[in-house]
């Protein structure tokens, strides 16, 4: 059965509701009461065991209850089942989805610069050492890539030392694993000038701004759950809040799983500079794994 012609077959059922209730009141109490009567018949399994022989059958006709009390809920919003099975699908692919079921080679189809002219390009491969020294009374990092100094010395710009100096790390992240980082486009003097669009919303100043809050979010997201040590997901809502920051941005055809992915591997490597004093950070944009190396 079609599950639209299953939702207008079952909205032919709906009963009248009494005067002054509020007919969306009555939809949602019997979505939560049948959800009871389904864990209920779950207890009497447990209780009973193999005396519960109804099992199978309660729940079908329980799961059947549920499913009337959706579509009667969808109706009610003007939602029709198949949209709303589609957009769950969507949902859910979009944080769970097997990554080894994307298209292959580097982010699916194409990379954000593919077309753009070389020496436009975020490096597809990277080495990135980096070294703290002390100053002041403060301890400073300091960045090297093929060599050459990139960017300024960093402290931890906070009255409590917590490693923020090397949070150089997570944009070099981002940069491997997402294909997209407004700040190392900055640092690496790779910004797409030959599309004056792209230069100014993808490349540009709001664009870094919102790399940056991203990265402070996730940092102090990561102070409260020990910098992800041991933790293999990242909190939904905090994958939320990043998509809809990036809403207008190219890497919105990221998806959250991809995120979690940058986020997981950029504090793996994080917490290793900040207990050898600095390291390697190396990246391939191709397999989208950074890692960290000793010097």
């Amino acid at each position: 059965m079609n599950i639209n012609d299953y939702q207008k077959q079952a909205i032919l059922t709906v009963q009248p509701t009494a005067s002054g209730i509020d007919a969306r009141t009555v939809a949602f109490l019997g979505l939560a009461g049948e959800a009871g009567e389904l864990l209920s018949e779950y207890k009497k399994h447990l209780r009973d065991g193999k005396a519960h022989q109804l099992f199978p059958h309660r729940v079908k006709e329980e799961l059947g209850d549920l499913l009337w009390y959706i579509a009667r809920v969808g109706d009610l919003f003007e939602l029709n089942l198949e949209d709303i099975a589609e957009t769950n699908l969507n949902k859910i692919a979009d944080r769970w989805a097997n990554p080894k079921a994307s298209v292959p080679g580097l982010f699916g189809p194409t990379a954000f610069d593919d077309e753009s002219p070389e020496d436009e390009r975020l490096p597809r491969v990277i080495e990135a050492r980096m070294e703290e020294f002390p100053e002041d009374g403060r301890v400073k990092m300091r960045m090297f890539i093929e060599g050459r100094q990139v960017g300024d010395d960093i402290t931890d710009n906070a009255h409590d030392k917590d490693g923020y100096r090397y949070h150089d790390v997570f944009h070099l992240s981002y940069a491997m694993v997402l294909g997209w980082s407004p700040v190392v486009r900055q640092l690496l003097r790779c910004k797409r000038k030959s599309d004056p669009l792209k230069d100014e919303v993808e490349d540009g100043g709001r664009a870094k701004a919102i790399e940056e809050g991203i990265s402070a979010m996730v940092f102090a997201y990561s102070k409260d759950n020990s910098f992800l040590e041991g933790v293999g997901a990242v909190d939904r809502e905090i994958l939320v809040t990043i998509h809809k920051m990036t809403s207008g941005l190219e890497v919105r055809e990221r998806t959250m799983r991809d995120w979690e992915s940058a986020i997981l591997q950029c504090f793996e490597v994080w917490r290793k500079m900040i207990s050898n004093g600095g390291g390697i950070l190396t990246g391939d944009s191709t397999s989208r794994r950074v890692e960290y190396k000793s010097v």
